[in-house]
């Protein structure tokens, strides 16, 4: 049996309404003794029958990824992958959530590699299900154990997993998909930084950004630069990761690093009203993104050795920084309490 894969089949989150598809397999005795033929005209001149190719042949189904902390669903034309971020714990990329990240994109990519699968989503959608908390940042429990224990290596597995997923956010997954940021709350320091790697960001008016890793002695160092100074320039990216100011959405707006201000609770809605009027337009949209990144190019490696200047200066905090950056974990905890009370 032939085996399709499907997004909105495959994908597995807490919407379970999305029914698989599952092909006719019409009449195999027939199709395997009537090969199809095409004409075409040979260098001689001649007209020649030849076989068409036909699709391989494939063991089974694919397993269908499993997440924990993704919600993922489609819409039902299959124009546009939603992906909403569900942490277990602090709402921050900690490993785990970078782990779940990373598979989906591998799923995506493996799901779309050959000619003879089905076109990818138009979009991609990433947004939060926590009330008023796009994402925190990084997960400072764990930056302040690699830092106390010199573990270097976990602490640069972790940083090349941000810039991973904030990479292939920046290139749609390297497939023919844009990437839209659904900012329905608070994105500080990595949350930033990951609203930032997407192709267009819309924000509700509510919603804050900032870039706070100066108060703990550190930098954003997982594209905050890397991204601020392709939609920005160099000076503003610097000035933003040096002050370490909070800002409102409206501000952003008026930067033009935000796309597209939503009145709070029509983030949603502003996403599938940007769909509905863009989506005749999606192949020129892909077209500027190439065009862009020829002009100025982001690449991976570019993205891993900042991290490995972040990384450097990270193990170099002292004991006093590293109870700051505890403090500043205490007051995402008591927020999130908060948030869920």
């Amino acid at each position: 049996m032939i085996a399709t894969l499907r997004w909105t089949a495959n994908l597995v989150g807490t919407r379970s309404d999305i029914k698989p598809h599952t092909p006719q397999i019409g009449r195999p005795r027939i199709r395997a003794e009537s090969p199809l033929w095409t004409l075409r005209r040979s260098e001689l001149g001649r007209v020649v029958r030849e076989p068409i190719p036909t699709q391989p042949q494939l063991d089974g189904p694919e397993p269908r990824p499993h997440f924990e902390e993704l919600d993922l669903f489609g819409d039902p034309d299959g124009k546009t992958l939603w992906c909403y971020m569900r942490p277990k714990g602090r709402p921050s990329f900690t490993p785990s959530l970078l782990h779940e990240l990373i598979g989906l994109r591998c799923s995506l990519q493996a799901a779309h590699a050959t000619p003879y699968s089905d076109p990818p989503p138009r979009y991609f959608v990433g947004g939060s299900r926590l009330p008023r908390i796009y994402n925190l940042g990084g997960d400072l429990t764990y930056f302040a154990e690699k830092i106390r224990t010199q573990d270097h290596e976990g602490l640069r597995r972790y940083a090349y997993d941000c810039v991973d997923v904030g990479y292939h956010m920046w290139t749609g997954f390297e497939l023919p998909m844009i990437t839209i940021a659904l900012v329905q709350g608070d994105a500080l320091g990595g949350g930033f930084e990951g609203a930032l790697s997407f192709n267009v960001i819309v924000a509700e008016k509510s919603a804050k950004f900032g870039l706070p890793e100066i108060l703990v002695n550190l930098f954003p160092g997982m594209g905050a630069y890397s991204f601020i100074s392709r939609k920005l320039d160099a000076a503003r990216a610097e000035r933003m990761i040096l002050s370490g100011d909070i800002y409102s959405a409206k501000q952003l707006y008026d930067l033009g690093l935000i796309d597209i201000l939503a009145e709070d609770g029509q983030g949603e809605a502003a996403v599938r009203d940007y769909i509905a009027r863009n989506v005749k337009h999606h192949a020129v949209h892909r077209s500027i993104r190439a065009v862009r990144n020829r002009i100025i190019p982001l690449t991976l490696d570019e993205l891993r050795d900042v991290a490995d200047v972040w990384v450097e200066h990270a193990l170099r905090l002292d004991e006093s920084d590293l109870r700051k950056m505890e403090r500043l974990r205490s007051a995402q905890d008591r927020r999130l309490a908060s948030e869920k009370a």
